[in-house]
């Protein structure tokens, strides 16, 4: 097995090999995800929370990684993902791209002399609130993605989101960078909603991933500008006042460009 927990991919050798024939090995490929939610916190906030792994083994044993696995011959990249992802957290994601590949030549462990140098090919991925629920698995537990954006402390557990295994929290500040220049120019912000939401709700959740408050009344005007919204006859009911109106996204849906013209 790898540092990152994915069979190594050595012709030989491996975890017996001594310190000069690791630093000789071929490097080895690990597939990981980034997975964003949003969430509310314990002050009612909306925010980007995320599931990480807790390690089991040296190093880093007992701090937090981002899901990830091996990649088997006969799939593609994409399908290592998501098979990694039903395995390791049990989510299907709505939204899967391919984000960047991170191969630094120290990134396994700086202190272990002659370590196999290991290239993550890392995946960030979309799930809708509901389709998480935020269940907790044995050695996964959701945290706020954001270690400056956070607002509670509580909320996240020791270790996290500042101390990540690895050079994983260099990787989930990639992926934010990435989701809050995309949420500016296309509709990957509809994947956090289900078919029918209110343009409140959508506002939320543009609100959330650049963590600072909008206009209500220039979002309005903008969104309605969307050719892609469509307004509908139903109403959003259970509320005290005048209950709005539901819209629904008519646009593409499909996943990021990038994941599905890599194989």
């Amino acid at each position: 097995m790898s540092l990152f927990g994915e069979p190594l991919n050595t012709g030989g050798g491996g975890l017996n090999a001594n310190v000069s024939e690791r630093a000789t090995l071929q490097p080895s490929l690990a597939i990981s995800t980034v997975i964003f939610a949003l969430k509310p916190d314990a002050n009612g906030k909306v925010s980007i929370w995320m599931p990480l792994v807790r390690r089991t083994r040296e190093p880093f044993k007992g701090q937090w990684a981002l899901p990830g696995g091996p990649l088997h011959s006969d799939e593609s990249l994409e399908d290592a993902a998501r098979r990694n992802l039903q395995e390791t957290t049990g989510i299907e994601p709505a939204y899967l791209e391919q984000l960047y590949a991170f191969g630094g030549l120290q990134r396994s462990h700086k202190k272990e002399i002659g370590a196999q140098r290991v290239v993550s090919i890392v995946y960030w991925a979309l799930v809708k609130g509901d389709t998480a629920e935020f269940e907790e698995r044995h050695n996964v537990q959701w945290q706020p993605a954001d270690a400056q954006g956070s607002s509670n402390g509580q909320d996240a557990i020791q270790g996290s989101p500042l101390d990540l295994a690895f050079d994983h929290r260099e990787i989930v500040d990639y992926a934010l960078w990435r989701l809050r220049n995309k949420i500016e120019y296309s509709q990957v912000g509809y994947h956090f909603l289900g078919e029918l939401f209110t343009l409140a709700q959508l506002r939320e959740v543009h609100e959330a991933v650049l963590n600072k408050t909008l206009d209500k009344a220039n979002f309005r005007r903008d969104i309605l500008a969307n050719k892609d919204l469509e307004e509908t006859e139903h109403f959003l009911e259970g509320g005290r006042h005048r209950p709005p109106k539901l819209y629904r996204y008519t646009g593409p849906r499909g996943l990021g460009s990038p994941s599905r013209s890599t194989s």
